[in-house]
């Protein structure tokens, strides 16, 4: 297939959305940097999360920063009528950034749901999970795990960051714009199946247990409940539209694409909320951290001589 030179897929296909989505980032961007912060610093200051076995917790909160420090950027671009930047270099580190964000948020957190998971349907039995939790490298692990998965995304020139099914390939390019599809397609689904099958187990399980357990169970419940309902709201939604961008792209159909770019660009900003939604999870997950983060921005008792616990 031959490009199209007489559209420009860089630019907006519709100046007023594209103003109207930078502004939702705008307030993406106002409520997320201050609670970030604010989740830093209790997890660094007052929580010590290396003592509180609360390293991915850790993680999700530098996954978190990285999508935030994408914003303004992306905030300029539509403000300005582009869907990308015109910078070959930053184009490439903007969706670099993005696909480590998002790819870091998903693995952390499937890795807390699994551990939930053990605790409560394979309790008794050697959790290989809550043996990572305890040595950081197991982190940066992850985070070196994650390069492969991302470097496709600077490997090759393509048009505003994606050419797939726009020109006519090499081999390389083909390859590459696949493997990168394949990727974004699969880091949602396959998680996706998980959570969902984790989710069922634990409440078949909390059906059977006595009372006297069940309090911490229905928080292991909430916590996995919570990332289904985090992954349905921000991820679901922008893959279903890639594929249908994908679809009408490969068909050619211009003016569907057209309407299609827009969907998946809005899709793509209500994303980016889950670095909003990611501290309801830490309370979910860590009573802990919620009475360290509370006592501390409510002038309760003293942080420092809370129980920090780490919760079925």
């Amino acid at each position: 297939m031959s490009v199209n030179r007489s559209v420009d897929h860089c630019k907006t296909p519709s100046d007023i959305t594209y103003q109207v989505l930078s502004w939702v980032m705008v307030g993406e961007f106002t409520l997320g940097l201050p609670l970030n912060l604010s989740v830093l610093y209790i997890f660094i200051f007052r929580y010590k999360f290396w003592k509180n076995k609360a390293i991915f917790l850790f993680n999700i909160v530098v996954a978190d920063f990285l999508l935030v420090g994408c914003l303004p950027f992306k905030i300029h671009h539509y403000q300005h009528n582009l869907r990308r930047s015109e910078d070959t270099v930053l184009c490439k580190i903007m969706l670099f950034m993005l696909f480590l964000n998002r790819g870091a948020s998903i693995a952390f957190l499937i890795t807390m749901s699994l551990d939930r998971y053990f605790n409560v349907v394979h309790l008794g039995r050697r959790n290989f999970v809550k043996v990572f939790k305890k040595s950081p490298q197991i982190s940066v692990i992850i985070w070196i795990l994650l390069l492969p998965l991302t470097i496709p995304t600077m490997v090759t020139t393509f048009e505003c960051c994606n050419s797939h099914g726009r020109v006519k390939e090499t081999y390389l390019h083909d390859v590459t714009d696949t493997f990168r599809e394949i990727v974004f397609f699969s880091q949602i689904i396959i998680p996706y199946i998980i959570l969902v099958y984790c989710t069922v187990r634990i409440v078949n399980r909390l059906r059977k247990k006595t009372v006297g357990e069940k309090t911490k169970l229905r928080r292991a419940v909430c916590l996995v409940t919570s990332v289904v309902v985090v992954f349905s709201f921000c991820f679901l939604p922008c893959t279903i539209a890639r594929a249908a961008l994908l679809f009408v792209r490969l068909k050619n159909w211009q003016d569907a694409e057209n309407i299609a770019v827009q969907w998946y660009d809005a899709l793509m900003v209500l994303s980016y909320s889950d670095c909003l939604l990611d501290p309801l999870i830490y309370c979910f997950s860590n009573s802990g951290f919620k009475d360290v983060y509370i006592s501390t921005f409510s002038g309760g008792r003293s942080a420092d001589n809370l129980n920090s616990s780490d919760d079925i």
